[in-house]
């Protein structure tokens, strides 16, 4: 059984509709034109051993594309299409892929590519079905369905290698604490390529849902009217995209009667904002979650019931996955002490693609390694500091970027702040704030004496850079190593 099978097993004959992008799809014509995908694939000789590339925003496209390639048991590559040529074109080699789906608009970024098959959304739209069609492939659940690479927000991408299994296991355990069911309708503004992304594509087709594909997130006020007009039940965001509502949006003066609930993950949201959804969005359950690309997609998750008193808590495990926080001696760790969090579940990826060397840092007997530093309270809740590489050490004390841009999130007029580490001469290094601010009315003094008045000197940044933007990649994440590029 390959992971489309597992997706499409309730939904692929349903006259209801998928998708909305633009225009409503339904489950039968998708899952018609996978099947047609898969069988060209076969025809041309592709199998498991095969990997096909995938380029394309969120779209009609992708999806069709993305499970039709999963169904002929071929691994799929989705990525980035504003990744640069000498990327795409090291991901070609490294891969050996001579199968290639894209949208037209990013042809020109093959140019330098030779000897590859090529296929636009004008080639599938032509594509029939065969009547001869072969019988399916036989596919084990722990062989390689996708390849994720990794945002790259603090090191360079890696290729994650994702089983059928993998993918069958996180959709079911997310499906499970997230309540789906086929009533459920989510606005996705998050890519599919990003595992996040992806994860909601996976759960709602599985239950019979239905997405709707906003790719205007620049222009906020139509994800909030998409909210309404087609009646969502659901809404997923990393931090920034919350922030982003919150202070540049009408979000405050708006009702969205449809609305269940809203996902958080993609790295810790400050508190702040945390409690303004809170008020802004009184009847909606708002689950904050915890994961990594190399986990699938899910780790943890917070029961709406417990924000208020566990906020800034990851939550525990979802189902089928067992964290713990680990000592550097390999021992949990007691209430209040600092240690790593730990992974174990059917849902940790197979490696890296091509890298032994990286894969046996994070998995060791089993269990993925995920490099974030958090502590336990009394019942197991976890609560997360930094990553080790990015907690800050300033004149011999360790100190948690997180903890200052908490404090500076208070202030109304800042809208995104990131607290990284520089290079001192005298302290090792110096805390560096970089700020986007919604209008010039405080300046970095001001920032700096309200800190004073909320911090211990040491943790009081030394620096502060207002910035018009703070530089993301395509899913929003802040590139942290940008930032100490620049500084």
């Amino acid at each position: 059984m390959t992971f489309t099978d597992y997706v499409f097993k309730f939904s692929k004959k349903l006259e209801k509709t998928a998708l909305i992008d633009n225009k409503k799809i339904s489950y039968k014509q998708i899952y018609s034109k996978i099947i047609i995908l898969e069988k060209m694939l076969r025809n041309k000789g592709l199998n498991k051993k095969d990997s096909v590339l995938l380029i394309s925003e969120n779209s009609t496209f992708f999806v069709q594309c993305y499970f039709g390639i999963i169904k002929n048991g071929t691994v799929c590559v989705p990525i980035n299409p504003n990744l640069s040529i000498k990327d795409i074109c090291y991901i070609v080699e490294s891969l050996k892929i001579k199968n290639i789906f894209i949208q037209k608009k990013f042809l020109e970024k093959l140019s330098e590519l030779q000897n590859i098959d090529i296929y636009t959304e004008e080639d599938v739209n032509l594509l029939e079905k065969n009547k001869n069609d072969r019988i399916n492939m036989n596919v084990d659940i722990e062989e390689l369905a996708v390849i994720l690479f990794t945002s790259g927000s603090t090191a360079e991408p890696k290729g994650v290698m994702l089983t059928h299994n993998n993918l069958i296991c996180n959709t079911n355990s997310i499906i499970k604490y997230l309540n789906l069911n086929k009533e459920d309708r989510i606005e996705v503004v998050l890519p599919f390529y990003y595992c996040y992304g992806t994860s909601l594509l996976h759960t709602h087709f599985r239950v019979g849902g239905s997405l709707v594909i906003n790719n205007k997130f620049l222009f906020p006020e139509t994800v909030l009217n998409d909210i309404n007009n087609y009646k969502c039940t659901g809404f997923a965001g990393v931090p920034s995209t919350f922030q982003i509502l919150l202070r540049m949006s009408d979000i405050k003066n708006r009702k969205f009667p449809s609305l269940r609930y809203i996902t958080q993950a993609g790295g810790r949201m400050s508190n702040i904002f945390i409690n303004e959804l809170i008020q802004v969005l009184p009847r909606v359950d708002i689950f904050i979650m915890y994961g990594q690309t190399e986990a699938t997609a899910r780790l943890s998750y917070l029961p709406p019931r417990l924000l208020k008193d566990k906020m800034g808590s990851i939550g525990r495990g979802i189902p089928g996955i067992k964290l713990k926080v680990l000592n550097k001696e390999g021992k949990e760790v007691k209430t209040g002490e600092i240690g790593e969090i730990v992974a174990e579940g059917n849902n940790i990826m197979k490696g890296y693609f091509n890298d032994e060397e990286e894969t046996k840092k994070i998995l060791k007997n089993g269990c993925l390694y995920t490099g974030d530093m958090a502590t336990v309270d009394n019942e197991g809740y976890i609560y997360i500091l930094s990553r080790e590489k990015n907690i800050i050490k300033s004149a011999g004390n360790r100190v948690s970027p997180k903890e200052i841009e908490d404090i500076i999130l208070q202030i109304n007029e800042v809208i995104e702040c990131v607290v990284v580490g520089v290079e001192d001469d005298i302290l090792g290094e110096a805390i560096k704030a970089f700020i986007v601010l919604k209008n010039c009315s405080i300046n970095c003094n001001s920032i700096i004496e309200y800190c004073k008045g909320k911090l211990p000197n040491y943790k009081v940044p030394k620096y502060i850079e207002i910035l018009k933007s703070l530089p993301k990649n395509s899913s929003g994440k802040v590139m942290l190593k940008k930032l100490k590029q620049m500084s």
